[in-house]
C-alpha cells in the first residue's frame, strides 16, 4: 500500500483527491492538511509515501513545506498555477515532480506510483520551462562542483539537464541503456541527489550547463 497525504487549502480539492486516491487497491489517503504547517506536521506524524502538496496555502506556502518534509516523504507538487518560479522553486526544494491540477485522474494516479518508486516526475515540458527559467533570472550556483564525476558522466549530466529520455542519452551517445542506468546511479551517488529532478538542478547550478547552452 502506497501511503499519502492530500495538502491543500481547498477542502472540495481535498476531498476529491482522497476519493480518487482511496479508489485505488494499492493507494490510500492517510492524512489531510489545509496549510503548509499542518502539511510539515501531518507528514512527521504520519510519514506517508507520498504528500500531494499545493503551491499556495496559508501558514506556509508548498515550497516551505516540502523543503522542511522532503528528507521524510517524498513530495509531488501539484498546483494550478503553470509558472516557471514555481516549477524551479518546487524541484529545487526537494519535490520529485510537478503536475497542474487539471492533470487527468489517471496521470495523477500515475504519478503518486512513480514518485513512490523513488523515480522523478520531470517530464521534458518541465525540463524546458526549467531552462527558461534560468534564462530570464541566472542564478548564483548553491551546489558544489563536480569534483569526481568522470566525463562520461558529465556528458550524461548534460543530456539529462537538456530533457532526454534513458533511450535518447543511449541513441546520442551510442552505448547501451543498461550503461545509460550505471552512469546515472553514479551521478545520484556522487551528486548526493536523490532523483533525475535532483540531477537537473544540478547541473544547472553547478554550472555544467548553461540556459543558453
Amino acid at each position: 500500500m502506497i501511503r499519502v497525504v492530500v495538502a491543500d487549502d481547498q477542502a472540495l480539492l481535498r476531498g476529491s483527491f482522497r476519493v480518487l486516491v482511496d479508489s485505488e487497491p494499492d493507494l490510500g489517503v492517510v492524512g489531510e492538511a489545509a496549510t503548509g504547517a499542518e502539511a510539515v506536521t501531518v507528514t512527521l506524524e504520519q510519514r506517508p509515501d507520498v504528500v500531494l502538496m499545493d503551491v499556495r496555502m496559508p501558514e506556509m506556502d508548498g515550497i516551505e513545506a516540502t523543503r522542511r518534509i522532503r528528507d521524510v516523504s517524498r513530495v509531488l507538487v501539484v498546483t494550478m498555477f503553470d509558472l516557471d518560479a514555481y516549477v524551479y522553486d518546487a524541484l529545487r526544494a526537494g519535490a520529485s515532480g510537478f503536475l497542474l491540477k487539471d492533470t487527468p485522474p489517471a496521470d495523477l494516479l500515475a504519478a503518486i506510483r512513480v514518485v513512490a518508486r523513488g523515480e522523478a516526475l520531470l517530464a521534458p515540458t518541465v525540463t524546458r520551462r526549467l531552462i527558461e527559467e534560468f534564462t530570464r533570472t541566472p542564478v548564483t550556483p548553491r551546489v558544489k562542483g563536480l569534483d569526481g564525476v568522470t566525463e562520461r558522466e558529465r556528458d550524461v549530466l548534460t543530456l539529462i539537464a537538456r530533457g532526454l529520455s534513458n533511450g535518447e542519452i543511449a541513441e546520442h551517445l551510442q552505448v547501451s541503456l543498461a550503461t545509460v542506468k550505471t552512469h546515472i546511479t553514479r551521478l545520484l551517488a556522487k551528486l548526493e541527489a536523490r532523483d533525475r529532478a535532483q540531477l537537473v538542478i544540478a547541473a544547472y547550478e553547478s554550472g555544467l550547463v548553461s540556459a543558453a547552452g
